[in-house]
This record gives structure tokens, C-alpha cells and sequence, in this order.
């Protein structure tokens, strides 16, 4: 999903109106910590892009409440026509309507002050598993405060899924051989890097399977190009919120490498959609996409003859480390809900490991649970076919990586404006499509970012 601002919205609008991006068996369903039982919970949570998705949260939310002697009501609200955001900013103005609701990525930071804290539940949580992803602390953390707690459902990464026949046929890269379906890299991972990516990207591109890279305004290409830029250290604001793009040699570098990528991809990805990229992929026509293993599921329905040669991999190393997009959903519960205590404790019910897995294991490996502790579930190891193809989709320890939002470590209310208005896909775009120079373009940007921090 995307978000871009138009229709005369300004920044400061686009941030005020909620933009922003986007089983096991009978499991146990422990008493509320608080006191407050019973009554009605009303719910709202992401309508998955996995059908299945939702039969899970609502059997765990039933069993949860018949346990808890709570009623609990569950409305799945799509993210298609935003109609999340929409639901959220409606809520937000009216101080009423569901108790908790799922917040796409950067809605936390957006309604902080209309967040009940969640520190408590958080505390519990990290203390039995340990450390959260730190991209997830950044966006659902505000003024040193838990505001919404990292949810499964619907939190996805974007690492590369390869077709490896393709790849190993036209650049001569066993991918299987460099990152198999075990906790161990294999001969020549070291060498998967943004440099062997361009020579392959190259070799596929004149053999007529070009990687599947987007380059428009929507989050696939806004989250991998971010990606690529932390990997070069090449950040445009920092954590105060100055920003950095002058004299920045980091930056230089991450969009020249861009630039030249560009020569290898096809002609209209500058106008692709969050859709084009799976399509590519599913009609057999690129060797490589950056997604969740969504496109790898269609094309297992629709084109078996190549989801049978993909496989997932991490996203290749640049000069300083290997990072990997990452998109995650929240829970949060509203400051005006009738029933936090039992929100709380609902939401704490379905972050334990048990019920992160069941919601796992049903989306077929596609939700990300947000503490690192968990990225061992069995679901990415047995599914298939070829069986072990979305093993490395989670960020696993001999992948030495980190994930990755766009526009961080930006302030979140700066951080939002320039991701949805997709600053660092355009400044390649004026490069590329636009003939300007890179000085050219890094005035522009700059300009873009001055704009954004005066409320224009």
C-alpha cells in the first residue's frame, strides 16, 4: 500500500491526516493482569492480504474473550482506498469509536497523544523475549514512551525473492548454494553485495529477465531504496532533524549507484505500483524482486512453474552493512477507550510466542513477529514448494543485517512527510528521467526537506 500526497494537501496535511505508509491447535488464553474483566471490547484490526489471516485473529480474540468473560467485537478494516487511514483519522477526530485499532507504520508517531501507553505491557514482553527489531522501537517509541505495541499481523520485511535458475543460468550466482535453508551461510554469501548485484542486474537485464525494481512513489520502491541508502550510511536528516544532504559523500555515492542500476531495469518502473513488481515476477518475465512472500504464494496458485524456482535471500551488503525493509503494523489502544485494561491484555495475549506463531504459521510465513527471538518459527524451514524457499525471509543471526525505514533515524513528524512523498526515489527520477545533475538534484531534495521542517 502508498500513500502519496495531491489534491492540494500540504506536508503538514498529509502528516495531520494519518499518511503514512501501512495454525496451532487451541492455545491458552491467560486471565487479564488487571482488574476490570468482563464488558465489551470493540476491535478493529488490518484485514489481511491473506485471508486466512483474519480467521486466526478471530479465533484467538473468541478464545481469548470466553476465557476472560469479555465480549469481544473484531471489524477488519481494509487497507485498500486507505480506508484504515481513513478510519483512524475519523477516530482520532471524533475521540471515539473502536478500543484498539492496528496502526500501518507511521500512525503511531502520528496520534501519539491519543495513544494510552502500553510501557507496561511492553516491559512483560521484552522481558520474556527479549529485544524488539529497532526499527519497530523507533516508529511505535515516542518521547521514550511505548505508544503501541509491534504487532504480527500484517508486519512484513522485503528481502530478495530470486529465481534462481534465472540467476545462476545468465550470472553464474548459485543463490541456493550462498544462503540455504539452514542457520549457516554457504560459499560466496560474502560476496552478495551491491556490486555483484549490479553485474547481475547487467547479465539479466541483456538475457531479457530484468530485475523487478521499482523506482515510483509507492512503499516497495521507497523501502528498498531506503534500504539500499542505509546500507551506503547515506541518511538526508538525522536524529535532531538536520538535514544532510550537503557535501554528504555517503549520499553521492548511494544515488550514483542508483543512477547506474537504473540503466538495468525496465523502462517504466518509474511509474510501477506496489502490484507491478509481483507481476513481473508470476509472468516468469524478471529474475528478481525485492517483496514478502506474498508474489511467491500467487505465483504457487497461478504459476507453479515459477514459485517452483524462487527462492528468498537476503538483500545484498553495501560499504556500511546489510539492511533490510521492513514495514510493520501496531496495535494501539485509544487514550478514550472504555476498556483498556482488557485491551491491554488481549493485545499482550496475542504478542506471546504461542499465539505470534499460530498467527504466523496461518499467513503461510508472510507476519514478521517484532522480537527478534521468534524469527525461528517452523513455517519458514517446511514451506513450499521447493521446500525451504522462505527461509531466509525473516532477518536470521548469520545474516548480519538490520532493518530498515526509509528516512530514519529523521524525526518521525519529518520522517513521514518525505516518505510519502517518495523524496529519494524522485531524486534518482531527476536524474535518470529528468537529465538534471546530481548537484541539481541534491539542491532539490534539499530544498524539499527545508520545506518540510517549516510546516510548508
Amino acid at each position: 500500500m502508498s500513500i502519496r500526497a495531491g489534491n492540494g494537501m500540504s506536508r503538514r496535511n498529509v502528516l495531520r491526516s494519518g499518511a503514512g505508509v501501512m495454525a496451532a491447535g487451541t492455545l491458552s488464553a491467560p486471565m487479564v493482569h488487571a482488574q476490570g474483566t468482563g464488558g465489551t471490547l470493540r476491535c478493529g484490526f488490518w484485514d489481511h492480504w491473506v485471508p486466512v489471516g483474519n480467521d486466526i485473529l478471530r479465533r484467538l480474540c473468541a478464545e481469548w474473550g470466553q476465557a476472560n468473560r469479555v465480549e469481544v467485537q473484531i471489524d477488519f478494516i481494509t487497507s485498500v482506498g486507505n480506508q484504515n487511514l481513513l478510519t483512524i483519522a475519523a477516530q482520532a477526530q471524533s475521540r471515539s469509536g473502536h478500543d484498539l485499532l492496528s496502526f500501518p507504520t507511521w500512525e503511531p508517531a502520528s496520534k501519539a497523544e491519543l495513544l494510552e501507553p502500553v510501557d507496561d505491557v511492553m516491559g512483560r514482553l521484552i522481558g520474556k523475549y527479549g529485544a524488539v527489531t529497532p526499527a519497530a522501537e523507533y516508529l511505535g517509541k515516542v518521547n521514550n514512551r511505548w505508544v503501541a505495541i509491534p504487532a504480527v499481523s500484517g508486519t512484513q520485511m522485503k528481502p530478495a525473492c530470486v529465481r534462481f535458475d534465472l540467476l545462476q543460468q545468465h550470472a553464474g550466482i548459485d543463490i541456493r548454494a550462498m544462503w540455504p535453508a539452514e542457520n549457516r551461510r554457504g560459499p560466496g554469501a560474502d560476496t552478495w553485495t551491491w556490486d555483484t548485484f549490479l553485474t547481475a542486474a547487467e547479465k539479466c537485464h541483456a538475457a531479457g529477465f530484468s530485475f523487478g525494481i521499482p523506482m515510483g512513489a509507492f512503499t516497495d520502491a521507497v523501502d528498498l531504496v531506503g534500504a539500499l541508502f542505509a546500507s551506503y550510511g547515506a541518511s538526508v536528516m538525522d536524529a535532531r532533524g538536520n538535514i544532510t544532504v550537503r557535501n554528504n559523500a555517503k549520499l553521492r555515492t548511494a544515488i550514483e549507484y542508483m543512477v547506474r542500476l537504473s540503466r538495468f531495469l525496465p523502462n517504466d518502473v518509474w511509474a510501477w505500483d506496489d502490484a507491478s513488481n509481483n507481476r513481473a515476477l508470476i509472468s516468469g518475465r524478471s529474475a528478481l524482486i525485492f517483496n514478502p512472500p506474498s508474489a511467491w504464494a500467487v505465483a504457487k496458485r497461478d504459476a507453479p512453474q515459477v514459485s517452483a524456482n524462487c527462492w528468498t535471500v537476503p538483500v545484498p551488503a553495501g560499504p556500511e552493512g546489510r539492511f533490510t525493509p521492513y514495514l510493520p503494523y501496531f496495535w494501539g489502544i485509544w487514550n478514550f477507550s472504555r476498556n483498556k485494561s482488557s485491551a491491554k491484555a488481549l493485545l499482550e495475549h496475542l504478542s506471546e510466542r504461542p499465539q505470534a506463531e499460530a498467527q504466523t504459521t496461518t499467513s503461510s510465513g508472510y507476519d514478521i513477529p517484532p522480537f527478534q527471538s521468534m524469527n525461528d518459527f517452523a513455517i519458514w524451514a517446511t514451506e513450499g514448494p521447493p521446500v525451504g524457499t522462505v527461509f531466509n525471509y525473516p532477518i536470521k543471526p548469520h545474516h548480519q543485517s538490520q532493518t530498515s525505514v526509509a528516512f530514519a533515524p529523521a524525526p518521525a513528524e519529518f520522517a513521514v512527510q518525505a516518505y510519502t512523498l517518495a523524496l529519494n526515489t524522485k531524486v534518482v527520477a531527476r536524474i535518470v528521467q529528468g537529465g538534471e545533475s546530481i548537484d541539481a538534484a541534491l539542491g532539490w531534495l534539499e530544498r524539499e526537506l527545508t520545506t518540510i521542517k517549516r510546516g510548508g
